[in-house]
C-alpha cells in the first residue's frame, strides 16, 4: 500500500529532476528554489546534520535565535542600497525594536543593532572599503552546474571590469581560534564558516555565468565594541588548498545529499544540534561511561 509519505517522496524527487525555475531577487531565498539549486549554505547545513537541514528546507522546522541572521542582513541592506536598507528595516521593524512599555511605547532599537550601526559607520570610514566594495553591482545572482547539480549564489558586490567580487561578513570575533576536527587543529573563522568552499563555489559561479576569472576579498566587521574590521584575500598557498579540499567535499558528498533530500535515502541525524535536542527520545538507558562528548 503507497502511503502519502511515498507520494510526497515521488514529488519531491520528479521536482528536483524538472527544469530549474528561473531565480529572481523575489524568489531567491525561496524553499522552492532550494529543491531546484543547491547552495553553500544549504550544503553546509547538511553537513552539519541532515535529519535538521532537511527539516529546515521542508519547513517543517526553523531555528528559534534568527537575531545573528538580522544583524548581518541589517549591515548587508546599508552598503546594497538606501532603497534596499529602508525596505529591510519597514519589512522587520518589530524584530529590530524592543517591546513596547509604558515608558517607550514603541520600544527602542535593540542593543544588537545599536552595534551594527556602529559597524556600518566603522566601514564606512574605511576608504579600501570604500574603493573596493562599493563600485561593484550587488546582490547579482549567479548559477552553474557543479559535479552534475544545478548551483546557485549571490554576489554581495562584482565588479567584472576589474575582474573581483567582494563578500561582506558579520562576526563576533575576526580573531577568535576555532577547533577543526578535519584539519585537528586550530582555525580562524574563514575555516570554520566554510567560507573556502563559499568563495571558491562563487569563483566557478561567476566564471559559467560570465565566462570570466574573477579574485575573491571578504570583508570583515566585529560585533565587538569598537568594531573590528579586515580586508581579506584569498591568494595564499594554503588558501588554494582549503578551496581545493571544499570543492572536493562537494563533489564526495553531492549525490548522497541529493538523494536524501529526493527521499531516496534517510538523513543522518547528529544527536546534539538544537534540532535533535527538540525530537530526540530516550530509548534505554546508557551506560554513564558512554556519554558522548563534543
Amino acid at each position: 500500500m503507497k502511503t502519502k509519505q511515498h507520494y510526497l517522496i515521488i514529488g519531491v524527487s520528479q521536482q528536483m529532476k524538472s527544469k530549474p525555475i528561473e531565480l529572481t531577487e523575489e524568489n531567491y531565498y525561496a524553499k522552492d528554489t532550494s529543491w531546484h539549486y543547491m547552495s553553500v549554505s544549504l550544503f553546509k547545513d547538511f553537513m552539519k546534520c541532515e535529519a535538521a537541514a532537511l527539516a529546515k528546507l521542508k519547513d517543517e522546522w526553523q531555528q528559534d535565535d534568527v537575531t545573528p541572521l538580522l544583524v548581518g542582513n541589517y549591515v548587508h541592506s546599508y552598503f546594497e542600497s538606501e532603497e534596499a536598507h529602508h525596505k529591510f528595516i519597514e519589512n522587520k521593524g518589530s524584530s529590530l525594536m524592543t517591546k513596547p512599555n509604558k515608558k517607550e511605547p514603541y520600544g527602542h532599537l535593540r542593543s544588537e543593532f545599536k552595534t551594527a550601526d556602529a559597524m556600518i559607520k566603522t566601514l564606512e570610514n574605511e576608504q579600501v572599503f570604500k574603493a573596493l566594495y562599493e563600485p561593484g553591482e550587488k546582490e547579482v545572482i549567479v548559477t552553474g552546474d557543479i559535479y552534475g547539480y544545478k548551483w546557485k549564489g549571490k554576489i554581495d558586490s562584482l565588479n567584472l571590469d576589474q575582474l573581483y567580487f567582494c563578500d561582506l561578513k558579520t562576526v563576533d570575533d575576526i580573531h577568535k581560534k576555532h577547533w577543526s576536527s578535519a584539519y585537528n587543529k586550530y582555525d580562524n573563522f574563514i575555516a570554520d564558516r566554510g567560507y573556502f568552499m563559499q568563495m571558491a563555489v562563487y569563483i566557478e559561479l561567476i566564471k559559467q555565468t560570465f565566462g570570466v576569472g574573477c579574485q575573491p576579498f571578504i570583508f570583515a566587521v566585529s560585533k565587538q565594541t569598537p568594531p573590528d574590521k579586515e580586508a581579506i584575500d584569498f591568494n595564499g598557498d594554503q588558501d588554494a588548498i582549503y578551496m581545493q579540499d571544499a570543492m572536493r567535499m562537494i563533489e564526495e558528498n553531492q549525490e548522497h545529499i541529493q538523494r536524501v533530500m529526493s527521499g531516496e535515502e534517510a538523513p543522518t541525524r547528529c544527536n546534539h544540534c538544537e534540532y535533535c535536542r527538540l525530537t530526540k527520545k530516550i530509548e534505554l538507558p546508557i551506560h554513564a561511561s558512554d556519554i558522548e562528548i563534543y
